[in-house]
């Protein structure tokens, strides 16, 4: 049997199917490594009231009970995303188990915010995520928003203010930074910067509309964990992570009224269809 990679993550429930754990399970497979989840929060959203946002967040014993779980493994992680932790406990709890059991290739999704929502889940936790978690990162992956408040710089509307947030966070202690400007920046393509420390790469695609980019953040990083957990470098990983999710994205649908999800699939599926 060939050698199957374990990838790990540590997020957050979309019951919509898009984001969150699921989008991260649905990507390692994809990949073809084997996924484990801890799940921290279950995110819910309410058809009756403008699709807004809850989060319920999980007992502190049950999420430790689960990592338990899934270190009772008897081959090592190969790789570790994390995505919504909701406050700062959780967070703590995180950053102690990725030490305690010597991970390595840590993606850290700084989740701020549920998409449609415009403020931070819980202040203190962007403290925590800054100082705590970011430090670990083999890799971390913002938006633009989360950089802004990692960095220190507020809101990022250029490629320039993009790789002033990049070196601010890179002094964080993050190895390597991947800032998600997406469709967010003006112009006809979508960009994201990479920066290990030493070197810019501007990562750019074609703008898809329409853009059915629900999940896209959850599913680049997870693309960048099951990369690494199969031996591709980070740059590597980077890049193929961007072509993953442009194609998450040219194939998404729309999920209802409100939001429109990226279909994990699509790279798999468009591969198999220029063969």
């Amino acid at each position: 049997m060939a050698d199957i990679k374990r990838t790990l993550t540590i997020a957050g429930s979309d019951s919509s199917g898009g984001a969150g754990i699921q989008a991260d399970l649905k990507t390692f497979a994809e990949y073809g490594t084997y996924g484990l989840s801890a799940l921290t929060a279950i995110a819910t959203m309410d058809p009756d009231n403008n699709w807004s946002h809850g989060v319920t967040t999980i007992d502190i014993p049950v999420i430790e009970a689960q990592l338990k779980t899934i270190f009772a493994s008897d081959e090592k992680i190969a790789a570790v995303k994390t995505g919504m932790l909701p406050n700062v406990e959780i967070i703590t709890v995180v950053a102690k188990a990725i030490k305690d059991n010597q991970l390595e290739n840590i993606v850290i999704d700084p989740v701020m915010v549920c998409k449609g929502e415009d403020e931070v889940l819980n202040p203190e936790n962007a403290n925590a995520l800054r100082d705590i978690l970011t430090p670990l990162a083999t890799v971390v992956t913002p938006n633009l928003f989360e950089a802004g408040v990692l960095s220190g710089l507020g809101k990022l509307t250029t490629l320039e203010d993009m790789k002033k947030a990049a070196i601010k966070i890179h002094e964080l202690g993050a190895k390597n930074i991947v800032i998600k400007g997406g469709k967010a920046l003006a112009g006809d393509k979508a960009i994201d910067l990479f920066y290990d420390g030493s070197t810019f790469n501007v990562l750019k695609s074609e703008k898809i509309a329409p853009a059915y980019n629900h999940g896209a953040g959850c599913t680049f990083a997870a693309a960048i964990t099951a990369g690494l957990a199969q031996g591709l470098s980070v740059e590597e990983s980077i890049i193929k992570a961007k072509d993953f999710v442009t194609e998450a994205i040219r194939s998404g649908f729309k999920y209802n009224q409100y939001v429109g999800s990226v279909y994990h699939s699509g790279y798999r599926l468009s591969k198999q269809e220029t063969i």
